[in-house]
C-alpha cells in the first residue's frame, strides 16, 4: 500500500488529503505535521496514533529522524 503525497506536508493537520483513504485513528488523531510531531511519529507511529494502518516499525536513531525531517521538509516544500 502506498501511502498520500508528501507535497506541502508540514504545518497541514494529518489525515488530509483528499481521496486517500486514511484510517479512523489516523483521522481523528487531531495531528499537524511539524517537526516534534513528525519526529514521534518516525520514531514509533502506533505510539502516536495508536490503531493506525501504518505499517512501520520506527526509526529509533535519532539523528536518523532529523535527517530525514531535514529531507522532507526540502523535499516536500511547496515549489
Amino acid at each position: 500500500k502506498i501511502g498520500p503525497p508528501l507535497g506541502g506536508m508540514f504545518e497541514r493537520p494529518a489525515a488530509t488529503v483528499p481521496g486517500f483513504a486514511y484510517s479512523k485513528a489516523l483521522a481523528g488523531a487531531g495531528l499537524r505535521w511539524d517537526d516534534a510531531t513528525l519526529d514521534r511519529w518516525l520514531q514509533q507511529p502506533a505510539a502516536v496514533v495508536p490503531g493506525t494502518s501504518m505499517i512501520y516499525a520506527g526509526l529509533p536513531k535519532p539523528d536518523d529522524r532529523r535527517q530525514l525531517i531535514a529531507y522532507l521538509r526540502r523535499a516536500t516544500a511547496a515549489r
